[in-house]
């Protein structure tokens, strides 16, 4: 019996030995530990056409303070823009597209409605001419990327060939110089936005509805999402690569014309923000829970 007790006595020794040091940290610093689960996603990427995107998702806006005594910093990103004009920005990823970005092209000349296109620098050099056209017809034009990485994996040397090859691309092409990047995935943070803004002078630009065409849910799908979501000062996401986002925008285009909305490129949009609060605007409805880009 006495080698049994002395034998529990050394493991409840062990035992407290491992307890009480933890409780005690605990108790002093009055913090309790929550559970994890190795994996367990945080967060999942709005915006894309493949399941394999990164995990991420888009700040909201540049909430760097501004050191006292300093004006507050020029804003980088945004993902809506604060006004109260009835006024959204149609914007367009991916492209151009061969056969897909005329068509929508001619769609928008029908309605006299101005978009913007975040194209892959690739697609621009493969067809110039459609380029070229989204800027002679008063659309915007925006750098994507060169090939669709996203950038928070690419060392800045990387990313910065990206962003150039694909500006040089459009100058070339379109004779432009862009204002806006977008990038994909929407995969940035907040440092790699204020280098590249310091850089190239682009803001980044996100979104505030995503329809997931990606997914190919069909194009009332596609309409009723985007049409859901609009609010005043709202970026609507869609992408020219997908048939069933062109069948769509004619109901869009005609359903949010009759609740009073204009449809102006992102540069314009942003020049109409004010400092008053507005109701966020929110990602359309949407029972899909996988990450794309």
């Amino acid at each position: 019996m006495f080698p049994q007790l002395i034998r529990g006595g050394v493991l409840l020794k062990n035992l407290l030995s491992v307890i009480l040091p933890v409780t005690l940290a605990a108790c002093a610093t009055g913090v309790t530990q929550e559970p994890t689960t190795a994996g367990t996603p945080t967060a999942t990427v709005a915006e894309g056409y493949s399941e394999t995107a990164p995990s991420v998702v888009p700040p909201v806006g540049d909430t760097t303070p501004a050191a006292p005594g300093q004006p507050p910093q020029a804003k980088i990103t945004y993902n809506s823009v604060k006004t109260s004009a009835p006024c959204v920005a149609l914007t367009f990823d991916d492209g151009p597209h061969p056969t897909l970005t005329p068509k929508l092209l001619d769609l928008l000349a029908a309605h006299n409605v101005k978009a913007t296109f975040f194209v892959i620098g690739e697609n621009v050099k493969a067809y110039p001419e459609i380029a070229a056209r989204i800027v002679r017809e008063g659309h915007e034009i925006a750098n994507h990327s060169w090939s669709h990485p996203a950038f928070t994996k690419l060392g800045y040397a990387a990313v910065q060939s990206q962003i150039q090859r694909t500006e040089d691309a459009i100058q070339q092409a379109a004779g432009v110089k862009c204002k806006l990047l977008r990038p994909p995935y929407g995969a940035f943070n907040n440092a790699l936005a204020a280098r590249i803004h310091d850089e190239f002078r682009y803001q980044n630009i996100m979104w505030s509805v995503d329809p997931l065409d990606w997914k190919r849910p069909g194009s009332s799908v596609v309409a009723q999402r985007l049409v859901a979501g609009a609010l005043p000062g709202a970026i609507l996401l869609a992408h020219d690569i997908h048939p069933g986002t062109i069948e769509a925008v004619p109901s869009v285009l005609r359903q949010l014309d009759a609740k009073g909305y204009r449809f102006v490129t992102v540069s314009d949009l942003i020049q109409m923000e004010t400092t008053h609060p507005l109701p966020t605007p929110t990602v359309a409805p949407s029972p899909a829970t996988t990450p794309g880009a």
